[in-house]
């Protein structure tokens, strides 16, 4: 459960200095800018520092001609950038040439495409008539008739009845496809006009053999052969294109890399603010880094920076960023946390807490020794393979549920598989839990709620421990997740429960009195006991009948939601019976068959349950962990500790 410790960052300098000021701390990969402005009473004086980027226009002009030509290249890493700095010069004039070659060529071979593309259709339409046996120049020479060919869809050709009394209207199909007839038509000079409408609008298409010459297979060939020009252009083309490449690949990459640092280093300056010839820059660094960024900052002449604990009230109070620190083991569960919100700066990360709760749950819930290593194996293929951060959480998920199946003696369903094992190492007959024995199913009922009534005490005493922490002593000792509740809480469980269970008669009147009521009454009164305890000035209600009204309500639903919150605790039980259940389906739709038909339906049936049980449990567990728990004593109203970087890790 760790924060890293954060600290304030202040900067005073002349101006001249301000782009040394952003380039050291752009560099040094941990600086959180913020907006300096928001820390000063006062900013009468200040001016927000908005120019505009010098180094925008040329870094996405690069970035949209390598877009272009399908290139990419790596940013070169930090030390390379420092030493080839002083040799890039001209870099806006470098980059608008390379940009406006690759567009030339670009251009170039976008109009050869569309040539090709409607060279492509020429050649399908006039193909249509490759059978036609005339001279096309015999055509052009005809003075008394024009000929039209082409294409007429399906229903117009069936209008075509209509024009039954126009001689001239005739159309004469030489072939068709699913859509479309293919033929010609042909009328009089004087007469072409308007039978040309009557086609046009019957959505006649021409094919232009009238700008061929030769017989049909000549014209085909002369299509052709344009074609295959045009093609060797398009290489030509490329060719050009991969030649540029070649030869300014690396003088690219320098300056890509260059540009992209200027870039992410210049953006830092609009979080600063100016007053006169001096600027002021505030952000956050680890506490860690202090001493490096302070050696840094010595380097410059004008340059004065201070530092400053984010725990201190005067800081704090502008929500420092968080970073979450944990172990190895417990990191992959910080996805979890991230899903439901970042704690706040003062507030405990609950990741430790949820790694094991949800590595517990998860085991118990789906039990089995066999379906466990394929969680094992699927996580580690999502992790890896995938790059999912799910899968590094079901890896542990996976040894939970794999630990909890040899305890259970259960293995891809065969509840007697591990038999032989308790016998040899542990001298049992067979394995020690047997989850669908009447008797067992009880114990495991209430184990469910003992493990429900344990997991709602320890958030509440978190939330007892956190409140304190951020004085918050209306909630730590007052509220229902607080002191009076974990009070009232365990003294029902306890006294009730114990009465019940172990015969213990220790639920007398005082004890009514003192455990139950007494905290119910401190829950009714919270915010005016807290208000007291705070010395806060409006610790009383300003109409005293619509505050009992309401918090005769809040009193009844946190009376609800523990009784809730403890039993929804219930399904972890629930669960492990309903594996059993399910992979008892299995086997009795199995042994309706036998030999190579048992293997397969046993096979399927394990993938089934695997795919389905391991969805529905890895949701309820996370359930568990967000409304029963975390809402009694996380807000996760933190914001993330985003340093200014220009490589972002893999």
């Amino acid at each position: 459960m760790a924060v890293v410790k954060i600290k304030i960052l202040n900067v005073i300098g002349r101006l001249s200095e301000l782009d040394e000021v952003t380039t050291a701390l752009g560099k040094s990969g941990v600086f959180h800018p913020d907006n300096a402005l928001a820390f000063y009473s006062d900013t009468s004086e200040f001016i927000p520092l908005n120019d505009e980027n010098p180094y925008t226009d040329a870094l996405h002009l690069m970035d949209e001609t390598l877009k272009s030509i399908d290139r990419h290249v790596d940013l070169l890493n930090s030390r390379t950038v420092e030493k080839i700095a002083p040799t890039i010069k001209n870099w806006r004039s470098y980059v608008k040439n390379f940009s406006a070659s690759v567009n030339n060529l670009l251009k170039s071979r976008d109009e050869i495409d569309k040539k090709i593309a409607d060279d492509s259709r020429e050649l399908e339409k006039v193909g249509r008539f490759k059978d036609l046996d005339l001279n096309l120049d015999d055509l052009r020479e005809c003075k008394f008739i024009k000929i039209r060919f082409g294409s007429l869809p399906h229903e117009s050709y069936d209008k075509l009845a209509s024009y039954d009394k126009d001689p001239y209207v005739v159309f004469f199909p030489g072939s068709r496809d699913e859509e479309r007839y293919w033929g010609m038509y042909c009328a009089p000079t004087e007469r072409i006009a308007e039978v040309d409408r009557i086609f046009s609008g019957l959505y006649f298409e021409r094919t232009r053999l009238h700008e061929l010459t030769g017989t049909m297979k000549t014209a085909l060939s002369q299509l052709a052969s344009r074609r295959e020009s045009e093609a060797a252009q398009r290489e030509e083309i490329g060719r050009q294109l991969d030649n540029l490449w070649e030869k300014e690949k690396q003088t690219v990459q320098n300056i890509y890399s260059w540009l992209s640092e200027e870039y992410v280093y210049y953006n830092i300056r609009r979080y600063a603010a100016r007053y006169g010839d001096n600027f002021i820059l505030t952000g956050w660094i680890p506490a860690d880094r202090e001493n490096q960024i302070q050696a840094q900052m010595n380097e410059l002449q004008t340059v004065k920076c201070t530092f400053d604990h984010a725990e201190n009230p005067e800081v704090l109070m502008h929500s420092p960023p968080v970073k979450l620190k944990n172990k190895k083991l417990f990191r992959p569960f910080e996805y979890f946390v991230e899903i439901y919100g970042l704690p706040s700066y003062d507030e405990i990360d609950p990741t430790v807490l949820v790694a094991i709760t949800y590595f517990l749950l998860f085991g118990i819930m789906f039990a089995d020794l066999g379906q466990g290593l394929c969680v094992i194996a699927a996580g580690y293929y999502m992790w890896k393979k995938l790059k999912m951060k799910l899968g590094r959480i079901l890896i542990p998920c996976g040894v939970s549920s794999s630990f909890f199946g040899i305890l259970f003696g259960s293995f891809f369903g065969f509840e007697h598989f591990l038999d032989p094992f308790y016998h040899a190492v542990f001298g049992l007959e067979e394995k020690p839990i047997s989850v669908l024995e009447p008797e067992t199913t009880n114990y495991i009922i209430l184990f469910s709620v003992a493990v429900g009534i344990s997991l709602v005490m320890i958030a509440m005493l978190i939330n007892i421990y956190s409140s304190l922490k951020r004085k918050n002593y209306t909630n730590a000792f007052f509220g229902p997740n607080g002191v009076a509740g974990l009070i009232f809480y365990s003294s029902i469980v306890f006294g009730f429960g114990g009465q019940i269970l172990l015969g213990w008669k220790i639920v007398t009147l005082p004890y009514v009195l003192c455990l139950i009521v007494l905290p119910l009454i401190v829950m009714f009164f919270r915010e005016v006991l807290g208000g007291l305890a705070e010395a806060r000035p409006d610790w009383k209600p300003e109409k005293w009948g619509d505050y009992i009204m309401q918090n005769f309500f809040e009193v009844f639903e946190f009376l609800l939601s523990f009784l809730t919150n403890t039993m929804s605790f219930i399904r972890v039980g629930a669960f492990v019976l309903v594996h059993a259940g399910m992979m008892m389906v299995v086997f009795m739709l199995a042994e309706m068959s036998s030999g190579l038909g048992f293997a397969l339906i046993v096979l399927i049936g394990n993938i089934f349950v695997i795919a389905l049980e391991g969805l529905l449990v890895g949701i309820q567990a996370l359930r568990l962990e967000f409304y029963e728990m975390f809402s009694r004593f996380f807000d996760g109203e933190g914001r993330p500790f985003l340093p200014v970087v220009v490589r972002q890790e893999s």
